[in-house]
């Protein structure tokens, strides 16, 4: 690329290819990422590597490998990206600043989430929320999200702390056995196919989600294994009883959001805010 290229000529979208392949070392899934097909993948990097005047990409026999022109540009490349996104992330703050937009499991929000939100909006009655649907993946660029709450192993690619505890804790009404039927829900680690200890599981009802699974078992309907931190909070508020001691898994409620979204002041606050309410990583 010539020295002084004008911005207006940067050629963007082809960089953006170009990041997106370079880490996948794979167009097809490059094009899965990026919504387009891998043709228009291909296209791109050909057009790219026309203006630009060297070969990106080498096919060998383990597969896609990135030159070393490539490589010398790669990391400014998604260093730049990256400011792009703390710029527009900057120009709405200003009117953003005070709403919070969250992507939260219902049952979560419900059981656990509000209260703690309903303690940080106490010390500036300012603050206004908007709860999303998140029971799955959610994308940060369409919903225009600040920040997201999963039940899984990580934080996947994305910047993330662990809410509490993670695992399971199986929970029943009190005086309900552990002969009890269990109570399946899409999350629950063991399925309505699987096995509990030596025997199929006996499953006399599926709900929608860990919260009405605890609602079920403290109705009589049978036992749940939920999510850890759910069922310590039904518990202590004397709606169920665990049946035994919390189980281990890699499992477990997550914050998270991308990186120019975690850089955020507001996102900051909050984060401090449940630190200091003595919350996060137990």
């Amino acid at each position: 690329m010539e020295v002084g290229m004008k911005r207006t000529h940067l050629p963007l979208n082809g960089l953006r290819v170009l990041d997106a392949a370079a880490r996948h070392l794979s167009f097809t899934r490059a094009a899965d990422e990026l919504a387009v097909t891998p043709a228009a993948v291909g296209q791109q990097i050909r057009a790219l590597e026309d203006l630009l005047g060297v070969i990106l990409f080498r096919r060998t026999s383990k597969g896609l490998e990135l030159t070393d022109e490539a490589a010398a540009g790669l990391d400014a490349v998604r260093e730049g990206f990256l400011r792009f996104e703390e710029g527009v992330q900057a120009i709405q703050a200003g009117q953003s600043s005070h709403v919070y937009t969250i992507a939260c499991p219902r049952d979560f929000f419900a059981a656990w989430l509000s209260v703690r939100l309903a303690a940080f909006r106490g010390d500036s009655p300012h603050l206004r929320f908007s709860l999303v649907g998140g029971e799955g993946d959610v994308d940060f660029t369409e919903a225009n999200l600040d920040l997201a709450v999963r039940w899984s192993e990580g934080p996947g690619d994305l910047e993330g702390i662990p809410l509490g505890p993670s695992g399971t804790l199986v929970v029943a009404a009190p005086g309900v056995g552990e002969d009890a039927p269990w109570i399946a829900w899409p999350g629950d680690p063991l399925g309505e196919t699987e096995t509990a200890g030596d025997s199929p599981r006996d499953v006399h009802i599926s709900v929608g989600d860990a919260g009405t699974a605890i609602s079920a078992a403290s109705a009589g309907l049978g036992k749940a294994r939920v999510p850890r931190l759910l069922g310590e909070a039904a518990v202590a508020n004397g709606r169920v009883v665990a049946l035994g001691a919390p189980e281990e898994g890699r499992r477990g409620y997550w914050l998270v959001a991308p990186l120019p979204q975690w850089r955020q002041k507001k996102v900051k606050a909050l984060i401090s805010a449940l630190q200091r309410q003595d919350i996060l990583g137990e």
